[in-house]
């Protein structure tokens, strides 16, 4: 590390320019950053997500019509990790930037299956 020159003393912690550490109120370290949710606000229907997606690759070419979708799937109980009920709660982004959501799920689902076929060229 380098020497720095702070207020009349030196510090050997952290090189000069770097910010300086500092912990909350449970003594951890706060991040120089924030992690946003970014998401409706609402819990969506796993299945009807699914759904919706796979009309949306079928309505964009990733997939043929007709393809089997129940072929693949395979149902089963709830696995270790498994939430019952999650959404993006994003009010700190809306706190912080101004940001809501304006797009539904139909519409984000159909704008990444366009990218996707874009992308990889399918």
């Amino acid at each position: 590390m380098h020497s720095c020159h702070r207020g009349g003393r030196f510090y050997r912690s952290q090189p000069c320019g770097a910010p300086l550490k500092a912990n909350g109120g449970d003594g951890l370290p706060i991040p120089p950053y924030a992690i946003y949710n970014i998401g409706g606000g609402q819990p969506e229907n796993l299945l009807d997500y699914i759904q919706t997606l796979q009309e949306e690759l079928v309505r964009a070419g990733v997939l043929p019509q007709g393809y089997d979708f129940e072929a693949h799937i395979e149902l089963v109980g709830m696995q270790p990790g498994d939430v019952s009920i999650t959404y993006a709660d994003s009010t700190a982004l809306e706190r912080d930037y101004g940001f809501t959501h304006k797009i539904g799920i139909r519409e984000g689902l159909r704008a990444f299956a366009e990218w996707y076929k874009e992308y990889y060229k399918v």
